[in-house]
């Protein structure tokens, strides 16, 4: 064999990094992201990010459906709050059409978004955990959210993908059942949140793997956009619930959680903090609804929504109401409108542009993840590997609303 070396040019420098394909089908991305890696042994020189793998063109698809059929749509985006996302388009179109819901309604909302925040901040938090080691702490608290699914399923008949409610509020009221299983949610999460807290938040191995690691100022998180508990975490206390309430929220006391470094220890203590925040506004609207009637649950708006099934046999006016609103033969008021509510990632926004028929003549979903994903790269350069996984764990990226 020749034990002679190849040659490079004269005046030619060898290359002193390697590429790294990270994604888009590894197991530690929990989603299907795609980062090109530039690295000097462990560390992280450059980073840069692939979007797009399930872009299923929701804004373009909705342009072609009636407004009720959009709301499945939206329980594809953060498919870990389907219910947030859900009641966020309601709204939208409820503010184009005028429509005032009553105040049961609202209440009822706030229970099922704040137990869609809790259950969103669980499985975040816990998988951050998983990231740095840790797996005890995610299959403890994982029984809860089967917990909150079973309330969903009471509600609506779904678990995940809830499509729940209707414009102008819920397809059927809450069953004793429903209460009954929100208030054992209420009686037996809080020490399941104060154990896991137990486990990590001073847990020595847990702080040396996140502080520091994926750090953003409050500077630059808003010159890139951020929103929602990644913002919070990084000193500013911006909250859509706060800033520019809806469905009541003006009604409950509560308090924003802030962080001051903005890395991954931050963010987890954020929403820890969120997730005890949502158990009070739930226990306030639990303690609201004694005072109004518990037969109202959506407004009246026979044109939006769907009449009882019994009437639809025996009265005209509403099986022609039936006929039209299930065949989208109505028409939407023409009109613009921004609409926007606190998602578990961050303010999500539906802009919405009404020429008058029955479908959006334009639709735009503003999504938390595509925002803030755009920092990546800048969060993990300089960082070892292990920190960009649990770094993008921090953030929350879901792939489903990251791409739309």
């Amino acid at each position: 064999m020749s034990d002679h070396h190849i040659q490079l040019p004269e005046g030619s420098i060898e290359k002193q990094t390697n590429t790294l394909n990270l994604g888009p089908t590894h197991p530690a991305t929990h989603g299907v992201f795609q980062n090109v890696l530039e690295m000097d042994g462990e560390r992280i020189v450059s980073a840069t990010p692939t979007v797009g793998y399930i872009h299923r063109a929701f804004e373009k698809i909705a342009e072609r459906k009636p407004y009720y059929q959009i709301t499945p749509l939206t329980d594809r985006l953060n498919y870990c709050s389907a219910p947030i996302n859900n009641i966020g388009w309601h709204l939208t179109v409820e503010k184009l059409l005028g429509i005032k819901t009553p105040k049961r309604v609202d209440y009822l909302r706030v229970i099922i978004m704040e137990l869609a925040r809790i259950t969103d901040h669980l499985i975040c938090n816990s998988v951050i955990g998983v990231d740095s080691g840790a797996f005890t702490g995610f299959l403890y608290v994982m029984q809860y959210r089967e917990l909150v699914y079973e309330i969903y399923e009471e509600i609506c008949g779904s678990r995940l993908t809830t499509n729940i409610g209707r414009i102008g509020g819920f397809e059927r009221n809450f069953t004793e059942t429903a209460f009954r299983k929100i208030n054992k949610f209420l009686d037996e999460y809080p020490a399941v949140l104060k154990e896991f807290e137990k486990l990590f938040t001073r847990n020595r191995i847990f702080m040396e793997r996140t502080q520091g690691v994926g750090a953003i100022t409050a500077e630059r998180a808003l010159n890139y956009g951020f929103t929602g508990p990644n913002l919070r975490a990084a000193g500013v206390d911006y909250d859509v619930r706060v800033a520019t309430p809806y469905s009541s929220y003006e009604d409950f006391e509560f308090s924003i959680p802030v962080g001051t470094t903005g890395d991954t220890y931050d963010r987890f203590l954020v929403r820890n903090a969120e997730m005890w925040q949502s158990l009070g506004i739930i226990r306030q609207a639990m303690d609201k609804l004694k005072d109004l009637p518990a037969d109202v649950y959506h407004a009246d708006v026979p044109a939006y929504y769907l009449p009882d099934k019994e009437d639809v046999y025996s009265k005209m006016e509403a099986l022609i109401y039936h006929f039209k609103i299930v065949m989208g033969e109505t028409d939407i008021l023409p009109g613009e409108v921004y609409n926007a509510v606190e998602g578990a990632n961050g303010e999500l926004g539906f802009y919405l542009i009404s020429d008058g028929g029955r479908s959006p003549y334009r639709l735009h979903f503003r999504r938390p993840c595509f925002i803030y994903y755009q920092a990546y790269p800048e969060m993990v350069k300089g960082a070892m590997l292990s920190d960009a996984i649990i770094c993008m764990s921090s953030l929350n990226l879901i792939a489903g609303e990251l791409d739309a």
